[in-house]
């Protein structure tokens, strides 16, 4: 049985809304990335207390925490950043979420990516560090520009750092937009380290984003891998199907449900069991 979850800021800015909709379409499980346009790691002690109490009112869990850890250049401070980790960890603890995504710096334009690897290894080192001892996960997304944005450098990070506290969290639209058929490049040498899918879909052609199954995302073929090989975990709805920016995206209510039906219409043709 696998479980759908989904990034509820796409649905609104207020969180009681975000709430209404995802119960409304039968989710048990959001991943919380922002409430009332604040980030996650942002919000007020009284804010997050309020995310708590309106989570347990709708019956809803956080299957992780969406944050923007490691969205920052490799060459800007990273002592800060680390600090803004461990708040992600005690926000992680508060609100029951067992993950925290997280990024691999962005690289300064036309730069080779290996001239920082090892100040990305050492990084990831130190976030990792703070997960170990929280006792969480680390999800690291393959976003557009960082260091980990395509698969042979996504998996010199997991091999490079080590730990099973970091692993990784598969969006097929991000490795589109930067040239990668996800499943025919990609599936065999990290499937050992995903641990959670970011549902969204995207076109080589014009990098636009588009519901999950309708684009260049190999979705079909990766969830009828993912079924034979046993894979048993998170599907995050994150559609990005009204515009994105550097710490998101939005849908709206109605398209979100778009985006819903799309990936559960594809599980329900690949007769694929989900909650």
């Amino acid at each position: 049985m696998w479980t759908l979850s989904g990034f509820s800021d796409e649905i609104s800015p207020d969180f009681t809304e975000q709430c209404e909709v995802v119960q409304g379409l039968g989710l048990k499980y959001v991943e919380v990335r922002s409430a009332w346009d604040v980030n996650i790691l942002d919000l007020s002690p009284d804010q997050l207390e309020t995310v708590k109490k309106t989570l347990s009112a709708y019956g809803l869990k956080v299957s992780s925490i969406g944050s923007p850890i490691g969205k920052i250049a490799i060459t800007e401070d990273f002592a800060p950043h680390l600090d803004r980790m461990r708040h992600a960890a005690e926000v992680a603890r508060l609100l029951g979420a067992p993950y925290i995504r997280i990024f691999s710096f962005f690289m300064p334009a036309g730069d080779d990516p290996a001239t920082h690897r090892a100040e990305v290894i050492e990084r990831m080192r130190a976030l990792v560090r703070v997960a170990e001892e929280a006792d969480l996960i680390l999800l690291h997304e393959n976003e557009k520009e960082i260091y980990g944005d395509v698969p042979g450098r996504c998996l010199d990070l997991i091999r490079s750092v080590g730990s099973p506290y970091l692993r990784l969290a598969w969006d097929p639209a991000n490795f589109v937009q930067v040239g990668v058929r996800p499943y025919t490049d990609g599936y065999a040498q990290l499937r050992p380290h995903i641990e959670y899918m970011q549902i969204k879909d995207a076109l080589f052609a014009d990098n636009s984003v588009v519901p999950a199954g309708q684009g260049d995302g190999e979705l079909a073929a990766t969830v009828r891998a993912l079924r034979h090989d046993g894979f048993d975990g998170f599907f995050s709805l994150e559609p990005h199907l009204a515009g994105g920016h550097a710490t998101g995206g939005f849908s709206g209510p109605e398209l979100f449900t778009t985006a819903w039906r799309a990936f559960t219409g594809l599980l329900d043709t690949e007769e694929i069991e989900y909650a």
